[in-house]
């Protein structure tokens, strides 16, 4: 785990950031909405059942995973990804809030990221959203994923064939104000 970040010694997990694991009890503040930040597989099959309700025809599910391959390198072994904790879960919460603000319809709304090494093939993120139509769907989550990206501060570390390095290019975190609907 980086320096500035500490664990609860019983989970290992950080300490204050919701599991990834395991959907929102139904008495919980949000019962639709699913965030989380955590070291733990992520529950992909568990997350596509949950985020469909009676009355939504359409789910739309992105799972996010690690490939053995980025621009101009070849033989990824493997991935890390560190987050500034403290910032993750409330800038996800932002994301569903304004995600819910422009597709009104929109139903549960799950979005998890991993933290720590995965292998290749390793779910790093999963995000889904629920609808009773969907266009509506496949909207919304391709923007709750494009705003993930942009707007969390989550890093992944790539290693291959000859190095590794904290990605390719620095990313800057932007604020969700500003964005459209056709931001990508």
């Amino acid at each position: 785990m980086p320096a500035g970040m500490s664990t609860d010694s019983e989970s290992d997990q950080p300490v204050g950031v919701p599991s990834a694991v395991g959907a929102p009890s139904p008495d919980a503040p949000d019962p639709d909405t699913w965030l989380g930040l955590g070291s733990d597989v992520l529950p992909v099959d568990e997350v596509t059942g949950w985020v469909g309700q009676p009355d939504c025809g359409a789910v739309v599910v992105f799972c996010g995973n690690a490939r053995d391959h980025s621009d101009g390198r070849v033989g990824v072994t493997a991935l890390e990804y560190e987050a500034y904790e403290s910032q993750v879960v409330p800038r996800l919460a932002g994301v569903v809030a304004e995600a819910r603000s422009r597709w009104p319809t929109l139903a549960r709304i799950a979005m998890l990221h991993r933290v720590g090494p995965l292998a290749i093939g390793e779910a790093a993120v999963v995000v889904a959203v629920s609808s009773p139509h969907r266009d509506v769907a496949f909207e919304a989550c391709r923007w709750c994923i494009d705003s993930l990206k942009s707007t969390v501060p989550i890093w992944k570390r790539e290693t291959w064939d000859g190095g590794e390095s904290w990605g390719l290019d620095a990313q800057h975190m932007t604020d969700l104000t500003g964005q459209t609907r056709a931001d990508r």
